[in-house]
C-alpha cells in the first residue's frame, strides 16, 4: 500500500482537498497558515509528498476542522 496511487492514499488526498475547499483556503492561505510555501500543499494534494499523522493533524488544524471529525469520516470512506 505504499503507492500513492493505491485507492486509500487517494481517497485521503481528496479528502484533505475537499476539506479545504469547504473551510474557503486557498492553497496559499492554506500554506501560510502552516508555516509552508505553497508548493508543499500542492505537492500534498497531488501525491508527490505524503502526509505522516501529525502533518494530518496540523493540516485539519490549519482548516479550523475538527482531527478526530477528518478520521471518523475518513475511516467511513475507507470502508467502502
Amino acid at each position: 500500500m505504499s503507492s500513492i496511487w493505491h485507492p486509500s492514499h487517494m481517497r485521503l488526498r481528496s479528502s484533505l482537498r475537499e476539506m479545504r475547499e469547504n473551510a474557503g483556503v486557498t492553497q496559499v492561505q492554506l500554506a501560510s497558515r502552516l508555516a509552508k510555501p505553497q508548493s508543499y500543499v500542492s505537492k500534498v494534494e497531488s501525491g508527490e509528498r505524503k502526509l505522516d499523522f501529525l502533518e494530518v493533524r496540523d493540516y485539519c488544524r490549519a482548516c479550523d476542522h475538527g482531527f478526530v471529525e477528518f478520521v471518523t469520516m475518513l475511516e467511513a470512506l475507507l470502508e467502502d
